[in-house]
């Protein structure tokens, strides 16, 4: 049996085709995948919530008007009400995942109230929700030819706007978009 090479870490970039409106023109970070499935955060779909207001919900005090006016994103499908943290600074907290290449994922309230106190990490994202694939489901996916791989970076994940990051990461590949097929196939 072939062992199968682990995603973690990398870009999904979708392919035009894929219709799935949760997943049309996104890229996913890949924070975990092995045997039982993979978990990721779309990292280009900006939701209609700052992090200032997702603070105050969580009634944490934050007197920070940059990161008041940060975006919160839309993670996936999956989860919506749980708030992730990604950031690159190595640091783990109560609950954090290491991606790799020094990229974490974390889970709880003391990351954004270290973030709020001017504490946290320097480079950071908040998503709401996030994406996730069953036993074997992304390999499908990807032998459907519905995504696109490449390795993750900081420009990409934190730099870039967010409407640029699609075209960005596929470029990253000498792929312009545009010029893909609607349509795959097999000889």
């Amino acid at each position: 049996m072939l062992e199968r090479a682990s995603l973690t870490g990398q870009l999904l970039i979708a392919m035009p085709a894929l219709a799935d409106p949760n997943f049309s023109h996104s890229v996913v970070l890949v924070c975990k995948h092995d045997a039982n499935g993979a978990v990721g955060l779309v990292i280009n779909r900006p939701s209609d919530f700052t992090l200032g207001q997702v603070l105050e919900q969580m009634e944490i005090a934050c007197d920070d008007p940059q990161l008041h006016g940060n975006p919160v994103l839309i993670g996936g499908p999956v989860g919506t009400e749980q708030g992730f943290v990604l950031h690159d600074d190595g640091s783990a907290w109560a609950a954090s995942l290491a991606i790799g290449r020094g990229l974490v994922l974390t889970s709880s309230r003391d990351v954004l109230e270290a973030m709020a106190r001017g504490q946290g990490p320097e480079r950071a994202l908040f998503a709401l929700g996030y994406a996730g694939w069953g036993e074997g489901q992304l390999e499908a996916e990807l032998l459907a030819n519905s995504w696109l791989t490449v390795d993750a970076d900081a420009e990409l994940l934190y730099l870039l706007p967010h409407p640029r990051r699609w075209r960005a990461a596929a470029a990253r590949l000498g792929v312009d978009p545009d010029r893909l097929a609607d349509y795959s196939g097999r000889a």
